[in-house]
């Protein structure tokens, strides 16, 4: 509950300010109408002209003031039976707002993500197999009857899951083969128990927990930076904290960068409090948010386990937020609010007045600088638990270890696979590309393909047989003959992806079992649930993964790791290129010797002399990141200086390209801003919108957001122009 006071009548009219859920209008004032209740926080119903349209009530003095006389006000219409939004996300909800230059409005609505838990308690109608003997079946009850099997859903959310249409499952209920079940939509979530099975620590896990633990139980904010190395057992130390929150009888949200990680984590947490948290990412059915939202809202929810959006659900009694693998990348939403959750986590933490904990093996180099800075507390894991050692790392210089021609696996890396197979241990092969190959063009007259929607060339899928844009979606069949000169097979592939990098392992390893590892592939948490019981199995012997595979998992019997292509993270024009590439080397090379064997780690190169190289060789983690934090220092980057990009974009090339020369003709001069561009973005043309960029750098005490509200507020735009802020950018295209 809010900790303003409710705003009561007794017939008199009270004015009430709501932020309502149109792009187009600012806050609203309203009346409250004679027995209605209402505080800040409320989600109410309002009248908008004809329409009926959802609104929080906000805290008046926090908004701008309307001029709309008393006597023209309209009343609300109906409060909602939820818990009002409490204040620290009230806070939290404006502080976004204002540092990632977002409306209002469009931030809260990402607390109230689940139109249907608004409704209030009710029940639903599901359906499950009865188990009853089938008689003759149609192809399309058979396909059911085997992808229903432990399935518990609405008639509409098992369509999706079989494939088949309402009708089919509708005649299944008929002959007995599916039964209803009604639900509570609110039905608890069974209690996790932080006593159920206490871990064995070592001395400096304990340490570690004991800190954790220590600021739970101290209820106030407290940021720490939890910088342990690949398998040093980072989870089992911040679970402690999780337990002390529970003892404590309040909620903890954990944070996870990657839907594939969910199911890894819930059998590990499952483990340690003998039941699974609730979790909250994209995949879920809407029954299934509806439940969580409310049992979060309510505080009956103990732990949360999800994606970036987890972040903005409304906890009625937070006492801890965990952020794992904090340097993520995919924490950081690039489209509508481009906020990034690891420092939005922090803020959070900071108005609930509660710990927050970041784990990584490769923190990014803002935590780390907030750290030496005394901003957060750093602990330290130094070492792997159990006695594991971290794998030897050995450099193949692709100069002079070449493939032969057409493969890309070099003969030092085919000499360690035919190894490992042969004594029965697993290997991993990492190249961060999907598809057979990121280019394909005709060998007769060159001919490319490429996305007409996006400026970015067609990938193709072999194992689909597509050809797809990864930006858009856009895909197309290859065709039997090139589309400019209609010469028959003709195409050829050029370079590498995943699933090129598999057929050369079946090729030099005919008889070994392949996995492939991608968001194609795991394209569910069950998917990648039954990926990992293969691979700890043992039913898997190399597995060929994207970044999918970097981070998270767990196989004791891994003991080799190839990276195909260590310099493809240092093209282009990405200002973090070379942390990126170490990070993600890194975590990868992190998957091999976690268990009792030795592990070892080949990286392909034709730069074995660039920093980011050697330094992954050395095993130098620190000196890499005062080097790059140098040249950070040197060029005015994060975290020593402040970044923001504008993009400009429309149908209408010439459109855009007026837009934003408008925009970077009326920009400030100021002696603490450097402002570049505008110019055509790196991707010019997107999802059918034409593209520029505007990159803004400036000293770290600069107003920024200040800067940029006055330059672009008076601006007026066409229609059809979108024009974006991105603070803190992470994506340069």
């Amino acid at each position: 509950m809010s900790d303003a006071p409710a705003l009561f009548l007794d017939g008199n009219s009270t004015r009430v300010r709501c932020l309502i859920f149109n792009a187009a209008l600012g806050p609203l004032d309203y009346r409250v109408p004679a027995g209605m209740t209402v505080e800040p926080g409320s989600v109410v119903i309002a009248p908008l002209g004809p329409r009926q349209i959802i609104g929080v009530v906000w805290d008046a003095d926090r908004l701008p003031a309307t001029e709309v006389p008393e006597g023209r006000l309209r009343p609300l219409l109906k409060v909602l039976p939820v818990p009002p939004l409490p204040a620290p996300l009230r806070r939290l909800i404006e502080w976004t707002a204002d540092y990632y230059l977002a409306p209002l409005a469009a931030v809260a609505r990402m607390a109230l993500s689940s139109n249907a838990a608004l409704q209030g308690g009710s029940t639903v109608t599901e359906y499950r197999l009865t188990g009853k003997e089938p008689g003759r079946l149609t192809p399309q009850r058979l396909i059911a009857l085997d992808l229903l099997q432990d399935q518990q859903a609405t008639i509409r959310e098992l369509s999706e899951i079989a494939g088949v249409s309402d009708a089919v499952l509708r005649g299944m209920v008929n002959a007995g083969l599916l039964e209803p079940v009604v639900v509570d939509s609110d039905r608890p979530y069974p209690a996790a128990d932080p006593h159920f099975a206490a871990p064995d620590l070592s001395e400096q896990q304990a340490e570690v927990a004991a800190r954790f633990v220590a600021s739970v139980r101290a209820r106030e904010f407290h940021p720490f930076l939890l910088d342990g190395v690949t398998g040093s057992g980072k989870t089992e130390t911040y679970f402690e904290g999780v337990a002390a929150a529970l003892e404590a009888g309040r909620q903890v949200l954990v944070l996870l960068p990657e839907i594939a990680l969910t199911e890894t984590f819930l059998k590990r947490f499952e483990a340690r409090f003998g039941v699974p948290p609730v979790t909250w990412h994209s995949s879920l059915k809407s029954s299934e948010r509806r439940r969580a939202w409310r049992s979060v809202s309510s505080g009956a929810a103990q732990v949360v386990v999800g994606a970036r959006s987890a972040l903005f659900l409304p906890f009625a009694d937070l006492g801890l937020i965990v952020v794992d693998e904090a340097h993520e990348i995919s924490f950081k939403q690039d489209d509508g609010v481009r906020y990034n959750a690891r420092d939005v986590a922090v803020m959070r933490a900071h108005f609930e007045k509660i710990p927050v904990i970041l784990a990584s093996a490769t923190p990014a180099l803002e935590s780390l600088q907030m750290a030496e800075a005394g901003r957060y507390e750093r602990v330290v894991l130094p070492a792997r638990f159990g006695g594991a050692t971290m794998p030897h790392i050995q450099v193949v210089d692709l100069r002079v270890e070449q493939p032969e021609r057409g493969h890309w696996i070099a003969p030092p890396l085919v000499r360690a696979l035919k190894d490992r197979l042969e004594k029965g241990e697993q290997s991993l092969l990492f190249l961060n590309r999907r598809g057979y190959a990121p280019l394909t063009l005709c060998r007769t007259c060159g001919y490319r393909f490429q996305c007409p929607n996006c400026s970015a060339w067609l990938v193709e899928h072999r194992l689909s047989r597509r050809l797809a844009c990864h930006h858009c979606g856009h895909e197309v069949p290859p065709p039997d003959a090139c589309p400019e000169c209609h010469e028959p097979d003709c195409l050829v592939a050029c370079g590498p992806g995943v699933e090129r990098i598999a057929d050369e392992v079946a090729e030099i390893l005919p008889h070994a079992r392949v996995a492939l590892v991608t968001s194609d592939t795991l394209t569910s948490p069950a998917k990648a649930a039954e990926f990992v019981e293969m691979a700890s199995n043992k039913a898997i012997d190399v597995i060929v993964g994207t970044q999918l595979v970097t981070k998270g998992y767990h196989f004791p019997e891994l003991t080799l790791v190839g990276v195909i292509d260590a310099d493809m993270g240092l093209e282009g024009g990405d200002l973090r290129a070379a942390e990126r590439t170490y990070q993600q080397v890194a975590q990868v090379a992190g998957r091999a010797g976690r268990g009792e064997k030795p592990g070892e780690v080949l990286i392909q190169t034709r730069h074995p002399e660039a920093p980011v190289i050697e330094a992954l060789a050395s095993g130098d983690r620190d000196a890499f990141y005062e080097a790059e934090a140098e040249a950070r220092r040197d060029a005015g980057a994060p975290p020593f200086g402040r970044w923001a990009a504008i993009i400009v974009s429309s149908e209408d090339e010439a459109e855009a390209r007026d837009a934003a020369r408008g925009i970077g003709g009326s920009a400030p001069r100021l002696d603490d801003v450097l402002i570049l561009g505008p110019a055509p973005a790196p991707l010019s043309l997107l999802r059918g919108r034409y593209r520029y960029r505007l990159l803004i750098n400036a000293r770290r005490s600069t107003e920024l957001q200040r800067v940029i509200r006055e330059w672009l507020d008076p601006l007026r735009f066409p229609p059809g122009v979108r024009v974006a802020v991105d603070i803190d950018p992470y994506s340069f295209v």
